[in-house]
């Protein structure tokens, strides 16, 4: 899978992730809910990130993105060229949550910035859409920085409660990747239409979790597949060394995992779990940790298969990305010759250990002040009198940004540090 002519190699140099400030234990919330522990333990999850008053889309993206700004020299940061933002957690039916975002990052003003949106699959998009910019040269040197940022819209009781988290991750996009290096051209798409999952109000989600669940595997079948037709020699069980797939909760990828080895080689059961075990569960890592993060949810995983690299010599990766409605796409890369240690100082791991420890009673005021998301409101104050006042959550923590409220359809932003939330 070399570069083909003059295209440069492409990849993540830099990648950082903000699973916010709070998580819940997600065993006792399937407990208070009453919630089948049979079909719980499926979901291989220990924890899920909850986002507080004062967390938004916008927040989690700038609080991600913050770190890789705050280690690059100003003329770095100039030739940051492109921003686009994924989400499907909009706050606006036309204004663009990027915006926000460039503004709160102090970026240039010589950028051109979007949002996309496409379900789980945005992330992706992003990223292709940049490294093919990038390949182009139309700026030779220049960089993209693109942003996962989502937040769940919980329907409290429902079996997806456990497994819905919120983060933003963001990923310096350039000609000198220290994290992946992405194989040129080595992309199986499948997509078509269908009513899986959806959210037809901004504060609704909705759908059809079984039909979502086969429309994943064929997905994942049928992108492999093109993926192979594309590149010579491609074998499922042995072209890759670590597998990583947008991970809605790790069962589903598990099963998917255990069904292709099955249909394809006819696996049996005992090879299928040692294979889960070496390629695909390092992935798991951070997922159960935080939960399914939607449009980041593959590079959620994927830092999970950074962290469990050993060794100097390169390892390739093979990569699955899904979005409901559905667009989904197999593509490959290699880890760069230095990945275990950039990734090593990313610092996710002291972020998830800082995370508060949600009560029950936090959660659910948390969890009730999601309810008022500002969608469309002109004129509103992100409430700290039940949840903040006691959690005391953005105190002793490096700057953060915060939603404090809308004023005449503006929403407005502070770091921590000037907020007072008592």
């Amino acid at each position: 899978m070399k570069q083909m002519g003059s295209i440069p190699i492409i990849g993540i140099e830099q990648m950082s992730i903000d699973p916010g400030v709070a998580s819940v234990e997600v065993r006792e919330l399937a407990t208070r809910r009453g919630l089948d522990q049979r079909r719980f333990d499926n979901l291989l999850l220990t924890r899920k990130s909850v986002a507080v008053p004062g967390e938004d889309p916008v927040t989690f993206a700038v609080n991600a993105a913050k770190p890789i700004l705050d280690r690059m020299a100003d003329s770095e940061k100039e030739r940051i060229e492109l921003l686009l933002v994924a989400t499907e957690s909009g706050i606006d039916f036309g204004k663009s949550i990027s915006t926000y975002i460039h503004h709160h990052l102090g970026l240039g003003r010589n950028v051109r910035q979007m949002e996309i949106k496409h379900a789980c699959y945005g992330g992706t998009g992003a990223l292709q859409l940049a490294a093919g910019w990038i390949a182009g040269q139309a700026s030779p040197g220049a960089k993209a920085l693109v942003i996962c940022t989502d937040v769940a819209r919980t329907e409290a009781g429902s079996y997806a409660e456990p497994s819905q988290g919120n983060a933003g991750i963001a990923m310096l996009i350039s000609a000198n990747p220290k994290l992946i290096e992405l194989d040129h051209g080595a992309n199986g798409f499948y997509s078509h239409e269908i009513m899986d999952t959806f959210r037809p109000t901004p504060d609704q989600e909705t759908g059809n979790p079984d039909l979502s669940l086969f429309n994943y595997i064929e997905c994942y079948e049928k992108s492999f597949e093109d993926y192979a037709r594309k590149v010579e020699d491609a074998d499922y069980r042995t072209t890759f060394d670590l597998l990583a797939c947008h991970t809605p909760f790790g069962g589903m990828v598990k099963g998917a995992h255990r069904t292709l080895l099955r249909k394809w080689f006819r696996t049996p059961p005992e090879e299928v779990e040692a294979d889960y075990h070496q390629r695909l569960e390092p992935s798991l890592k951070y997922g159960s940790e935080v939960g399914n993060v939607y449009s980041g949810s593959l590079y959620l995983a994927l830092a999970g298969a950074l962290s469990s690299l050993s060794g100097s010599r390169p390892k390739r990766l093979g990569l699955f990305s899904y979005g409901s409605g559905c667009c989904s796409e197999f593509f490959s890369a290699v880890t760069a010759s230095n990945a275990r240690q950039e990734w090593a100082g990313s610092g996710l791991d002291e972020r998830l250990a800082r995370r508060l420890e949600l009560t029950w009673e936090d959660y659910e005021d948390a969890l009730a002040a999601s309810r008022v998301t500002g969608f469309g409101m002109k004129d509103m104050s992100v409430n700290w009198e039940t949840f903040a006042q006691r959690s005391s959550v953005f105190e002793n923590r490096e700057p953060r940004l915060i939603w404090t409220g809308i004023q005449d359809y503006h929403r407005e932003y502070q770091w921590s540090q000037e907020v007072e939330t008592r």
